[in-house]
């Protein structure tokens, strides 16, 4: 069964079709990766709406069940000619992605047609959870990001700068087939360590803690991984953080397994943290999905709702981290998958104290 048949199958049968404008979902159901047009599926014929510039590499590379449509004027006035066509009274869209004036656009010029709340649900359940050829592609993306980190802890001098770190991650993950970075590079040292997202900067690398957060995408799937090194020598203090990070992300790993509460696995590693003296240090999810968004459903935080389980085709990241506001901070993160046949850890990086210099 073709992705698009899945969603057809997944939804309401009231509703007639959908008009997906985001690009990674239009991109996951069609295959087709493009930055200009719009997806159509009906319970009839499904289409993707392009413009002279993509229509030759759309007919080469989209699925066969999408007709390839250049408009000769208006994609939109090509769209309601074709809901017409095809009997659309009811019509999913995007609601978490598309802007209220494109709403406002679409509910005036496609008179008739009720447009329905919902459509960006559907996908994001569906892409919740990998087949086996996408755990296969994420497996290799990460892959990619392993060799990374390995070439990285060789390369990085005490004169270099952040953000000739970030830079030499990213072009080194392109050398080796990533057809981009997954997410904006994360390097920082020293004191900015303790800035969870914190940005590279063209300032020479601070002794302490050094945070790499990083990762590749590669035929669109990402990959996602955090490691702290130490440049310089480690104190006691920095030890017991660092060491206190790292037996809260191995309690994780080990509660990441079919039918576990995405709550229950996040609490594991969370009471280490406070148990440990960190209290208030922790501020964000110890875990997110990772597909074609680097960040997509499930979560694994204590928001969460209590019923909500890890299930077969889930990929999630576990990424506990403690940060001192102001003095440093570390995180380490690996990317898993939960199956039916159990847990699958991606990332192959050593997570042992790493002092440099």
């Amino acid at each position: 069964m073709t992705r698009k048949d899945r969603l057809l199958k997944a939804m309401n049968a009231a509703i007639d079709g959908i008009l997906v404008t985001s690009e990674l979902n239009q991109y996951y159901l069609t295959g087709f990766n493009y930055t200009d047009g719009y997806v159509l599926i009906t319970r009839g014929k499904s289409y993707l709406i392009t413009d002279f510039r993509y229509v030759e590499a759309a007919l080469a590379q989209a699925g066969k069940e999408f007709e390839v449509v250049m408009p000769e004027n208006s994609m939109l006035l090509e769209i309601k000619n074709l809901l017409a066509e095809n009997g659309v009274k009811k019509l999913y869209f995007e609601d978490n992605t598309l802007s209220y004036s494109s709403y406002l656009k679409f509910s005036e010029l496609f008179e008739g047609v009720e447009l329905v709340h919902g459509g960006s649900a559907i996908i994001e359940n569906q892409r919740e959870f990998k087949t086996a050829d996408e755990l296969e592609i994420i497996a290799k993306a990460q892959a990619i990001t392993d060799a990374a980190f390995e070439h990285i802890i060789k390369f990085i001098k005490p004169e270099m700068t952040e953000l000739e770190v970030a830079l030499e991650l990213e072009f080194f993950m392109r050398s080796k087939g990533a057809q981009s970075v997954a997410f904006d590079t994360i390097a920082v040292s020293g004191a900015a360590s303790s800035l969870p997202h914190g940005t590279p900067q063209a300032r020479k690398l601070e002794r302490g803690f050094f945070t790499m957060d990083y990762g590749a995408r590669l035929d669109g799937y990402c990959s996602d991984m955090t490691r702290t090194v130490v440049l310089g020598k480690a104190d006691d203090e920095m030890k017991k953080l660092y060491n206190t990070v790292l037996e809260a992300q191995k309690a994780g790993i080990e509660m990441i397994k079919l039918g576990e509460s995405c709550m229950a696995v996040d609490k594991a590693a969370r009471d280490i943290i406070e148990n440990a003296g960190y209290h208030g240090c922790f501020g964000h999810g110890l875990g997110h999905g990772v597909g074609m968004f680097i960040h997509e459903a499930p979560r694994l935080s204590p928001k969460v709702s209590p019923d909500k389980k890890l299930e077969a085709g889930h990929v999630v990241t576990c990424e506990p981290g403690i940060y001192l506001l102001g003095k440093y901070g570390c995180r380490i993160e690996d990317m898993l998958a939960v199956t039916e046949n159990g847990t699958i850890n991606f990332t192959k990086s050593p997570k042992e104290l790493i002092e440099l210099f």
